[in-house]
């Protein structure tokens, strides 16, 4: 490091933004998703890529108008990663091998049924209907389909992304339920900041809306439930909040050292300025109700920001839509921000794009970024009925004009996943 300006508070090198990349049910790239979040145009509407009938759920959040892969999460997942990243790198104006290592969020992966009954019925094709799944087993014991074996490993999309943009070493691959793109990012920022790398390429994807998943999170009785009308059912801090609207979406980050980014005449679109993780062991899916590990993380990532309560003038909410997770949040941002809290801004970004999970973290640091950038908070949409227990200023149902200078950006995870990120304008 040849001067502090290149340093954090504990001398630390800085880490910037220098490329970003976005897909979502908004649109596919950072000006047309930026575009309807801020104009407050709903993404969610009713399924039409496979059957619904029968199900409670049948909106969701789809990437519909790509040429994607209709039943195959894997491809689904890839396809729009790779769109992101293309994106991130072109604005970074990187366009040779990237040269650093890559981080990538991505949902654990499955085969859905379809393509379970159809390997069985390649192999045995006069067996009855009502033997596929022994069909489907005997194929994998007896007769390994190479190519399907590969689609459902879960490292296989990051193995195709490193080959493809030339990262270096072995790509990371993790799964930490709807903190994953948060994480990513922090283990970039971890490898900037450790001097293993002058850059870092941080992914996060999720394709994996599919008749199973709907079937699964309504068992836990986490989705929402109002079909009619779609755009209406996510509704972030409201009285009469029913669940999260499941999505798909993909964004990407370029990450460098500020030093070997102003070195190489980079545009610097911010900086990645804190990161906080805390694990919270109380339930599988459930948030601990005291909020301690959620309040842990928010604590964490404004300590590493050097900040106190009073350095953040905009909150990137979890803001799921469920009655218990926006309870919980509010409960933690309280709790750490007590009265200042009364003038920051916090929104829920979900309202629209829907819950896209795994992806959530990433995507939600672009509009972060972007936040700062254009000085526009995005509204949370969908507040007609304010819960008094939550008495946010979510700004409600429109954009407001703002100057933003630093973002937190919090992700709250199943399974006791919450990491938290502080984000912040380019240097002076």
């Amino acid at each position: 490091m040849s001067t502090s300006r290149y340093t954090d508070h504990l001398g630390r090198p800085l880490v910037a933004v220098t490329g970003i990349g976005v897909v979502s049910s908004l649109g596919s790239g950072v000006a047309d998703n930026w575009r309807a979040l801020t104009d407050g145009v709903s993404g969610i509407h009713s399924i039409t890529r496979f059957p619904t009938e029968g199900l409670s759920t049948r909106i969701a959040g789809t990437v519909d108008f790509l040429d994607l892969p209709a039943e195959n999460a894997t491809e689904r997942s890839h396809a729009m990663a790779a769109f992101a990243a293309e994106e991130a790198l072109s604005g970074s104006g990187i366009s040779s091998a990237f040269g650093g290592p890559l981080f990538l969020a991505a949902p654990p992966v499955e085969p859905e049924w379809s393509q379970r009954f159809a390997l069985g019925d390649k192999a045995h094709p006069a067996a009855g209907e009502a033997d596929a799944y022994r069909r489907f087993l005997d194929v994998l014991k007896d007769a390994p389909d190479l190519a399907f074996r590969e689609s459902i490993l879960f490292g296989a999309i990051s193995e195709r992304l490193a080959d493809r943009f030339g990262t270096r070493g072995l790509p990371v691959t993790l799964s930490t339920a709807c903190a994953s793109g948060t994480t990513a990012i922090q283990l970039g920022v971890e490898a900037i900041r450790q001097g293993r790398a002058d850059r870092a390429l941080t992914l996060a994807t999720d394709g994996s809306v599919n008749a199973e998943s709907l079937i699964r999170f309504s068992l836990l009785s986490a989705l929402s439930t109002q079909n009619d009308p779609p755009e209406k059912a996510s509704k972030p801090f409201t009285k009469n909040r029913d669940g999260f609207v499941i999505a798909e979406g993909s964004a990407a980050l370029v990450l460098e050292s500020l030093e070997a980014a102003e070195a190489r005449g980079a545009e610097i679109l911010g900086l990645v300025t804190g990161c906080g993780e805390k694990a919270d062991h109380f339930h599988r899916t459930r948030s601990s109700p005291d909020g301690g590990p959620a309040i842990a993380a928010v604590r964490a990532a404004l300590e590493d920001a050097g900040l106190d309560e009073t350095g953040i003038g905009y909150i990137n909410a979890h803001g799921t839509s469920t009655p218990e997770n926006d309870k919980m949040e509010y409960l933690t941002l309280s709790s750490v921000f007590g009265t200042a809290l009364d003038t920051i801004p916090v929104s829920s970004n979900k309202s629209m794009i829907g819950h896209t999970l795994t992806a959530a973290g990433a995507i939600e640091a672009v509009f972060s970024l972007m936040t700062i950038r254009t000085g526009t908070v995005p509204p949370t949409i969908n507040h007609e009925t304010p819960d008094p227990a939550i008495p946010l200023d979510v700004v409600p149902n429109v954009k407001r004009e703002a100057s933003v200078s630093r973002v937190l950006s919090n992700s709250f995870g199943f399974g006791g996943q919450n990491a938290c990120l502080v984000i912040a304008g380019e240097p002076a």
